[in-house]
C-alpha cells in the first residue's frame, strides 16, 4: 500500500505535468467545460492578487486550497499509517502463506477487517486531489494575467534563472516525504528511493516550468511539512509507539514475577 500510495504521488506530478504540456491555449469567460474551471481558478487567483502581486495571489489561492483539501490529506495519511502499523503481521501473512496467493490474500482480508482498516481508502483523496491540482497548473499557464505577472525579482511568467524556488519546492518536498516516511515500523529500499526520485522530480519541474509553477509547489509542499508537523507529528506517534511497547514489556515482566511468586509459594 506504501507503494501504491508513493507511485500515486508520482502519477500525480506526472499528470500535471503532461496537462502543462499539451494544453497552452488561453482561456476566458467564454470558455467551457473543463477550460471553465481552470479559468474559475484563475480568476480567483487574481482576486486574491493585492496589490497587483500575483506572486501573493498564487501563494493566498495555495494556502486556500490546501486549507480546503486537509480533512482528505488527513485521511490520506492516517489510513497510510494504520497500514504500516500492520506491516509485521502483513509479512508473517506473505512469509506463512508464500505458496498459496489465495489464502495469503483472505488472510491479509481479514486482517484489514479485524483491525478496521480499508485499504483503498487513502487513494480516495487521492483521486480528489487530481483535477485540483491540474485545473491549477493550467490557470498558472493559460490564464494571460498569471503568466505575465510578476513576484518579487521574479517573472511568474519565465523560468526561474536564480533556481531560489525549484530548490525550496524539491526541499520541501523531500522534507514532507521524510517526515511521512519517519514513523514507519518498517522502511525498505523502495521508499528511500522514492524519497529521493520524487524531489529530483520536482526540481526538474521548477526548472523547466514557470516560476509561478515553481512557487506554487514551493508553498505547497511547505504547508505540506506544516501540516505532517502538526497532525501526524512522526516524532509524537514514535514516542507513543516506545510508550507503549515500553508499558506492555512492564505489564508482560509483572505477569512473569507473579507466576514465579505463585510457583514460589506452592512449593
Amino acid at each position: 500500500m506504501k507503494k501504491k500510495l508513493k507511485l500515486s504521488g508520482l502519477v500525480l506530478a506526472a499528470l500535471i505535468v503532461l496537462s502543462a504540456c499539451a494544453r497552452r491555449n488561453p482561456v476566458n469567460s467564454s470558455s467551457t467545460g473543463w477550460d471553465q474551471l481552470v479559468y474559475g481558478f484563475g480568476r480567483a487567483i487574481q482576486w486574491l492578487s493585492f496589490g497587483g502581486s500575483v506572486g501573493i495571489g498564487i501563494i493566498l489561492f495555495t494556502l486556500i486550497v490546501r486549507l480546503a483539501l486537509i480533512p482528505l490529506y488527513n485521511r490520506q495519511i492516517k489510513s497510510s499509517q494504520e497500514i504500516q502499523e500492520l506491516q509485521p503481521e502483513l509479512k508473517r501473512i506473505q512469509k506463512e502463506y508464500a505458496d498459496d496467493r489465495n489464502m495469503q490474500a483472505i488472510k491479509t482480508q481479514e486482517l484489514y477487517k479485524e483491525n478496521g482498516v480499508n485499504q483503498w481508502a487513502a487513494l480516495l483523496p487521492l483521486a480528489i486531489q487530481f483535477p485540483v491540482m491540474m485545473a491549477l497548473y493550467q490557470a498558472l499557464i493559460r490564464v494571460p494575467a498569471l503568466s505575465q505577472g510578476n513576484f518579487l525579482f521574479w517573472n511568474l511568467g519565465e523560468n526561474d534563472g536564480t533556481y531560489i524556488l525549484p530548490i525550496l519546492a524539491a526541499i520541501f518536498t523531500y522534507l514532507s516525504m521524510w517526515l511521512s516516511n519517519k514513523a514507519a515500523k518498517e522502511k525498505n529500499a523502495f521508499m528511500t528511493a522514492t524519497s529521493i526520485v520524487m524531489p529530483l522530480f520536482i526540481l526538474w519541474i521548477g526548472t523547466r516550468f514557470t516560476s509561478g509553477i515553481a512557487l506554487y509547489w514551493a508553498i505547497g509542499n511547505a504547508f505540506q511539512v506544516a501540516q505532517l508537523l502538526i497532525f501526524h507529528n512522526p516524532f509524537k506517534i514514535i514516542a507513543e509507539r516506545e510508550l507503549k511497547e515500553a508499558q506492555e514489556k512492564e505489564r508482560e515482566a509483572k505477569i512473569r514475577r507473579a507466576k514465579k511468586k505463585a510457583r514460589k509459594k506452592r512449593k
